[in-house]
C-alpha cells in the first residue's frame, strides 16, 4: 500500500520546529498559542480509541443520539461569544462573520438534524413491482469512524457540522483541523467535552500534512477533506487506494452572470458582499462577474461606490466590515495574481494592494476591463478581489461562465424568474443561485455539491446524513412457500410456465 503525503502550508523558516504548531493572529501577528503536531501512532490511538467509544454510542437509538447532541448545540449558544472570539483572533474574519457564518450555522445544523435524523434515518421501504411476495428496505448503519481533514477558512462550521452529522448517524469523528487554524477546532473539542459527551467520540489530532496522511491510513471508514484540488487529488487517490469512501470539497471559481434586466441595487449589494466576505476566502465566492453591456458601466459604478465605503481593520470590532486574510501564503497568492491582471491590461477600480501595518490585510479590489484568457479569470483567487467582464449577451455570459474546469457555486441576476432558471440550468455548476449569493452553505436542506474538479461526494442535505452510514439491503418473504418458481429442478413445464408468464406480464399493446 502506497504512502501518502500531503503538503505543508507551514513557512519552513530557520527556527520551524517539526514538532509544534504555533497559532498567530492574522490581524497583528501576535501569538496565540501552541499546539503538538500528532504522531502517526498518536494518530493511530484516538482512531482506535474513537472505534470503542463508538460501538455503544452506534447502538443507541437515533432518538436519543440527537437528545445528547441537543446537549452540544446548547453548550455552543451558551458560549457562542468564547467561540466568536477564538475565530475572530485565529481567522482574521469580523465578529459578525463569526456568528454568521460560522456559530449560527453550526448551531441551525445540529438543531435541524437532531429533530429530523431518527426520520431520515429510518428504514426506507424499497417497493418491488413484480415480486409482490417479497418485502424489501434499506436500513442505515453506522460507518464506524469518520476522519475529517478541514480547512482554516471556515475552521468552525465546516467541520463542525460534519461532525455532528456524523454523530447523528451514529459514528465517532477525528478531526484534523488545519495548522493555520488549530485552537479554533480545539474549542469545539472543549465545548464538547463539557456537555457530558463521550470524551472518545469526538478527538481533535493537531497536525501539518502528515497528520492527515496518517489519519487517512489509520484504519477510518470515511473521509471528509476540504481543501485544495491539487491535495484533494492525493486524498481521493489514497482513499481509492485503501478503498475508503471519501467526500473531497475543493475549489471554486463562482461566476455571476447579470442580465441586462437585473435589479442594478440589489445586484451590486449582492456582489460585494459575495466576493468580499471573509476577505474573498470563501470557495463559493463570487470569483468573477459577466455583466450585459447594457448595464455593465451603471453595474461597476455602484459597486465601486459601495467598495470604497467597505471598512477595513481590527476584526474584533462591531464596526468593520472586512478584516485580515488568514495565510500570508494565500495573501502573497493575491498579490500575484492582481499584479498579473495589471501587467495583461486589467484596470484596478478600486485597491489592488496590501493594507499599511503588520497585519494580513488586501484592501478590497475591483478590476475592470478583464479578459476571459487572464488568469484572475479563470484560476481560483481566493482572496478580497472582484474581476468584472462586459459581455454582450445572456448567451456569451453563459459560455464564459462555463469555462471553467471548476464548478461549485454560480449565481444569475436578473427581474426574470423563469429566465433566471433557464439560464441556472445551463451553468455548470453544483449550485446556481439567482438574485442571492453564498447563502445555501447556511441551508441544512441543501447539498453542498460540485461539479467537474469542485466536488467528489456532497456534504448536508438529508441525503449527506445518509451518506455517513452504510446503506444495506434486506428482503422478507411475506409468507412462507416450499420453493420458488425458478429453482432446481429445471422442466420443460417450468420453462413453458415461465415463458407464458413473461408474455402475458409484458405483452405489447397493440397500437391504434
Amino acid at each position: 500500500m502506497g504512502s501518502l503525503s500531503l503538503q505543508s502550508s507551514d513557512a519552513q523558516a530557520a527556527d520551524f520546529d517539526p514538532g509544534v504548531i504555533v497559532s498567530q493572529n492574522p490581524a497583528t501577528g501576535e501569538k496565540l498559542g501552541e499546539v503538538p503536531v500528532a504522531t502517526e501512532e498518536e494518530v493511530r490511538a484516538a482512531v482506535a480509541r474513537g472505534r470503542a467509544a463508538q460501538r455503544e454510542w452506534g447502538r443507541l437509538p437515533v432518538r436519543e443520539r440527537a437528545r445528547r447532541v441537543f446537549a452540544f448545540r446548547d453548550e455552543i449558544i451558551n458560549r457562542a461569544e468564547e467561540v466568536i472570539d477564538c475565530i475572530v483572533r485565529e481567522g482574521g474574519k469580523t465578529r459578525l462573520e463569526a456568528l454568521n457564518m460560522e456559530v449560527l450555522v453550526a448551531v441551525d445544523l445540529a438543531d435541524y438534524f437532531a429533530k429530523r435524523a431518527e426520520k431520515l434515518l429510518a428504514p426506507h421501504p424499497i417497493p418491488l413491482h413484480l415480486l409482490k411476495t417479497k418485502k424489501s428496505y434499506l436500513h442505515y448503519v453506522p460507518r464506524g469512524v469518520i476522519g475529517i481533514i478541514s480547512p482554516w477558512n471556515f475552521p468552525f462550521s465546516i467541520p463542525l457540522g460534519e461532525t455532528i452529522m456524523g454523530l447523528l448517524a451514529g459514528n465517532a469523528v477525528v478531526l484534523k483541523p488545519s495548522e493555520m487554524t488549530p485552537l479554533t477546532a480545539l474549542k469545539a473539542k472543549e465545548l464538547f467535552d463539557a456537555c457530558g459527551l463521550p470524551r472518545d467520540l469526538f478527538q481533535v489530532v493537531t497536525g501539518r500534512g502528515a497528520t492527515g496522511a496518517a489519519l487517512i491510513d489509520s484504519g477510518v471508514d470515511q473521509v471528509i477533506f476540504t481543501g485544495s484540488v491539487a491535495t484533494g487529488r492525493k486524498v481521493a487517490a489514497a482513499c481509492g487506494e485503501r478503498l475508503i469512501p471519501c467526500t473531497v470539497e475543493l475549489g471554486g471559481k463562482a461566476p455571476a452572470i447579470v442580465c441586462a434586466d437585473a435589479d442594478l441595487e440589489r445586484t451590486a449589494n449582492a456582489l460585494v458582499w459575495g466576493a468580499f466576505a471573509n476577505s474573498g476566502q470563501v470557495c463559493a465566492s463570487v470569483e468573477r462577474v459577466y455583466a450585459h453591456e447594457a448595464v455593465h458601466d451603471e453595474l461597476v459604478e455602484r459597486v465601486v461606490t459601495k467598495v470604497r465605503a467597505l471598512r477595513q481593520g481590527d476584526p474584533s470590532s462591531d464596526d468593520t466590515d472586512v478584516g485580515a486574510m488568514t495565510w500570508d501564503r494565500q495573501l502573497a497568492t493575491v498579490e500575484a495574481t492582481v499584479n498579473g491582471a495589471v501587467a495583461a491590461g486589467a484596470r484596478v477600480l478600486v485597491g489592488g494592494k496590501r493594507g499599511p501595518g503588520p497585519g494580513l490585510f488586501f484592501e478590497p479590489t475591483v478590476l475592470a476591463d478583464c479578459r476571459q484568457e487572464m488568469d484572475v479569470m479563470h484560476r481560483e483567487i481566493f482572496g478580497p478581489v472582484m474581476p468584472i467582464m462586459k459581455v454582450r449577451s445572456e448567451e456569451e455570459a453563459i459560455q464564459l461562465a462555463n469555462d471553467s474546469h471548476l464548478g461549485l457555486c454560480a449565481y444569475v441576476f436578473t427581474k426574470d424568474r423563469d429566465k433566471g432558471r433557464r439560464i441556472a440550468e445551463r451553468v455548470e455548476a453544483g449550485s446556481v443561485i439567482v438574485n442571492d449569493v453564498l447563502f445555501s452553505f447556511g441551508a441544512p436542506e441543501t447539498p453542498w455539491i460540485g461539479v467537474k474538479q469542485s466536488t467528489v461526494g456532497f456534504t448536508h442535505s438529508d441525503d449527506g446524513l445518509r451518506e455517513l452510514c452504510q446503506k444495506r439491503h434486506v428482503n422478507v418473504d411475506r409468507f412462507a412457500t416450499k420453493r420458488e418458481l425458478w429453482w432446481y429442478p429445471y422442466s420443460p413445464k417450468a420453462f413453458n410456465f415461465m415463458l407464458k408468464a413473461m408474455r402475458f406480464l409484458f405483452r405489447a399493446k397493440r397500437r391504434a
